[in-house]
């Protein structure tokens, strides 16, 4: 297994038709299974990291977490299993490509845009149910199939309120950094609103082809999401309608009490915003909704994005109005609650919180083991 090219080769009671990629925690390859002749995938365990218990964890906490998991719009865990002393996950093969891919191809409609992550929230609505979070939403974890049905996938850093007693500890920074929330970034305790914000990010970007943050700099990415408000996507794009755009910018308020609370609620409020811009192609499912809920949401006000290079530009030149008298807003002019740093200080107050999480990820690792050896010596000594 260790060859670039394993094309061929058995497993178990699998042949090996292709590698599908790569991660952190193992290698998935497109298999079949001798047996059935089903075509499925196979996930394992890097040979070099199983005795790394850590990743061991992390990949058994995914087998868990995606075990209690049966939903349309989630790949599914067929069985998991030990071959040649290694952890191996069997699942749902989803044909497809990703958001991620997709949006790299063309740029989406906004009516198959919210089709799209309809079906994610459907997805989420149901894990939330569950107890589990996600903690990686993002378009790359999105695959669209020819039927034109979106299978969220990569529980692998995944929370379950049932399964993850010991492994999730405040002080660890998991996720990717463009579509991390506020307090992932600050490495707190999160729930399902985490995944809202992410899902909000991942919906600006499809809308206006831009991420709302963008720099080489991880640091100044996440210091943005701490403190710089995003451009508003109709000030990205011209033709946005303005609910989506307020709708985008509620999903990724830096205060989780000032989000969508649950999916459901993100789902209604996409609902309502859908007649504006039209059906999606014929061939995308909509997911029906598992409760019925109002549509109506309330837009917060944000103060306006500062002009940073980190912040998404428009996509093209906004025309000048001609002067008018103001109307009275229906919302009251919002205080600004986001502090703008100098790149320079944005970098070092990131640098900062990195380390801290840095520190308490150590310090929680020194506790385990200490509490391992002490396990250790009391057994040994009954």
């Amino acid at each position: 297994m260790s060859s670039s090219d394993v094309t061929g080769a058995r497993k178990g009671d699998y042949i090996i038709l292709g590698t599908l990629g790569a991660g952190g925690m193992g290698k998935v390859y497109k298999v079949r299974n001798q047996l059935s002749d089903r075509v499925e995938a196979m996930k394992v365990l890097l040979p070099d990291l199983s005795d790394q218990k850590d990743l061991a964890d992390r990949f058994l906490r995914e087998i868990k977490v995606l075990a209690s998991l049966h939903h349309p719009n989630i790949a599914e865990l067929r069985t998991a299993l030990t071959i040649d002393n290694q952890l191996v996950m069997i699942m749902e093969y989803v044909e497809g490509v990703t958001l991620s891919q997709r949006l790299n191809q063309s740029p989406l409609s906004y009516a198959d845009s919210i089709a799209y992550l309809d079906q994610v929230l459907s997805a989420l609505s149901y894990a939330h149910s569950k107890g589990v979070v996600h903690r990686d939403i993002k378009p790359a974890n999105m695959i669209v199939t020819p039927q034109q049905v979106t299978k969220l996938m990569d529980f692998g850093i995944a929370r379950s309120s049932n399964t993850d007693r010991g492994l999730t500890m405040t002080g660890t920074t998991l996720g990717s950094v463009a579509y991390m929330s506020p307090e992932q970034v600050r490495c707190e305790p999160i729930d399902a609103r985490s995944d809202l914000y992410s899902v909000g990010v991942s919906l600006y970007e499809m809308i206006t082809g831009q991420r709302p943050y963008v720099s080489d700099n991880n640091f100044e990415v996440m210091q943005a999401h701490l403190q710089v408000p995003p451009t508003e996507p109709k000030d990205v794009k011209l033709d946005i309608p303005a609910p989506l755009s307020q709708l985008i910018m509620m999903a990724m308020a830096k205060d989780p009490a000032q989000r969508f609370q649950t999916a459901d609620a993100f789902r209604a409020a996409l609902a309502s915003v859908a007649p504006m811009v039209g059906p999606p192609s014929p061939a995308i499912h909509i997911a029906p909704p598992a409760t019925t809920i109002t549509a109506e949401f309330t837009p917060i006000p944000h103060a306006p994005a500062t002009p940073r290079s980190i912040t998404a530009r428009p996509a093209v030149s906004r025309p000048t109005a001609p002067s008018e008298p103001s109307a009275r807003s229906e919302f009251p002019p919002a205080a600004p609650t986001h502090r703008t740093l100098h790149p320079r200080a944005s970098r070092r107050a990131a640098s900062r919180s990195y380390a801290r999480c840095r520190r308490a990820t150590r310090v929680h690792a020194a506790a385990d083991a200490s509490r391992a050896a002490i396990h250790r010596r009391s057994s040994a000594s009954r």
